[in-house]
């Protein structure tokens, strides 16, 4: 009796053992299993998902590089508008044969040939005697505006007006305003400062300057140049 109660125990106790070692036998399957297909769905996207995440389609990648034509028309519109227009244009000029007030902006689209000038100087008479003869050439072109500024300090609208009507000379005439021939002197060379040069530039349609030779230009060459200005369109 004695054996068979320890027989008994060892045999409960082997049962408890291998249920001990075999039950969970399979647990570590289904603990090492569930990781790795919760791992396999974390990292291994789906290839549809792959492409809609990290790959966008031709047509958003354009869209997002690609500004549209109305936004690039006003990117080019505000680059133009914020290209350097010279500070002069903008300065309030007084025709001293009318007593009317204008700028060289007043101008834009035409064709505007300016003469830095002074009225003791001999040479520029003669060069505005040139000029003369363009316009009797040119005729009436309304797309050409002749300006002569008067750069030097120590003379007044009263005398520049003298002179214009003593010369014949109809066009605008102005007293430069020293911040206007300090900035045409920095733009255009010293030279513009010196009248017996007989400084010219020509600003064509779109506004932009184009100093002529120094020296007294003939007529016929002043019309060449102004003529082909004078075609070009906007």
């Amino acid at each position: 009796m004695q054996r068979f109660t320890i027989l008994t125990g060892l045999i409960v106790v082997a049962s408890t053992v291998l249920s001990a070692c075999g039950g969970p036998a399979s647990a570590p399957q289904a603990i090492i299993s569930t990781p790795t297909e919760a791992m396999a769905a974390h990292d291994t996207a789906t290839p549809d998902a792959m492409m809609m995440d990290e790959t966008a389609t031709p047509d958003a990648m354009m869209a997002q590089a690609t500004p549209a034509p109305d936004k690039m028309m006003q990117g080019t519109a505000t680059s133009q508008a914020m290209m350097d227009v010279p500070g002069w244009y903008g300065a309030a000029l007084t025709n001293v044969r009318t007593g009317e007030s204008f700028t060289i902006n007043d101008f834009k689209g035409k064709v505007v040939l300016v003469e830095t000038m002074a009225v003791w100087c001999s040479n520029c008479r003669t060069q505005q005697g040139e000029v003369k003869a363009l316009h009797d050439r040119v005729g009436l072109n309304s797309d050409l505006v002749s300006v002569a500024l008067d750069i030097d300090p120590n003379e007044n609208q009263g005398d520049l007006k003298s002179y214009a009507e003593k010369n014949g000379f109809d066009w605008l005439y102005a007293v430069a305003p020293a911040d206007v021939a300090r900035e045409i002197g920095q733009l255009y060379t010293d030279q513009f400062l010196n009248p017996p040069s007989a400084p010219i530039l020509i600003i064509d349609r779109h506004g932009v300057a184009h100093p002529l030779p120094f020296g007294i230009k003939s007529a016929a060459d002043l019309f060449k140049t102004v003529d082909a200005y004078l075609k070009e369109g906007m």
